[in-house]
């Protein structure tokens, strides 16, 4: 009777074993990939779904409508930043859903080739814009007494692209003074990236 159930305890043993190393041998989910096709060239960003799941779900409910066809990079600054989102190429400002509560506490840090959330001085306003790191710019981080800017992904191809969006000169147009592109760059479409691809 004590040999049975010794018995039974090892085969529960080792199916619990199996089991664990089983799902141990799944892969991890892959972070959501989305490319962005602009008229200089394909950006392929990876973004952090479980780092800032809000921001991420926000730019992808943007991405589906097919939002960003047609926006402009509507402020270039070599060694800063690239930003778009907003804007057509007549410098109107497209609607957009309501501002999302800052996730810049999430630990991710707005390092050379990262994605972070546009804002205003509100913290918690940031709608479709994002931005492009050009370097690495910790003055954007959160920290005491500073909100910071949300990191929601980072480019894995395409960096060179990113890089000669940010070479061309610049000037004022539309409402803006400086910093808007002299060529138009626009994002022609913006596409979830399926696994199998």
């Amino acid at each position: 009777m004590i040999d049975a159930g010794r018995r039974l305890a090892a085969t529960a043993l080792a199916i619990a074993l199996a089991a664990a190393l089983a799902l141990a041998a799944l892969p991890a989910a892959a972070d959501t990939q989305v490319r962005l096709n602009t008229s200089h060239g394909a950006i392929l960003v990876e973004l952090f779904d479980e780092q800032a799941p809000a921001t991420v779900d926000n730019f992808l409910a943007y991405v589906r409508d097919g939002f960003y066809a047609d926006t402009i990079f509507h402020r270039v600054i070599p060694g800063f930043v690239v930003q778009v989102g907003g804007y057509t190429a007549d410098f109107e400002r497209k609607a957009t859903r309501a501002p999302i509560e800052n996730e810049a506490d999430n630990g991710l840090k707005n390092r050379r080739g990262t994605l972070s959330m546009a804002r205003t001085n509100d913290p918690d306003s940031a709608t479709s814009q994002f931005f492009i790191n050009l370097a690495d710019n910790d003055f954007l981080d959160r920290a005491t007494g500073k909100p910071g800017y949300a990191v929601f992904g980072r480019v894995i191809e395409g960096l060179d692209t990113v890089e000669a969006i940010a070479a061309i000169p610049t000037g004022a147009a539309g409402p803006f003074r400086q910093d808007v592109p002299r060529e138009t760059v626009r994002i022609e479409s913006a596409d979830i990236v399926e696994p199998a691809e």
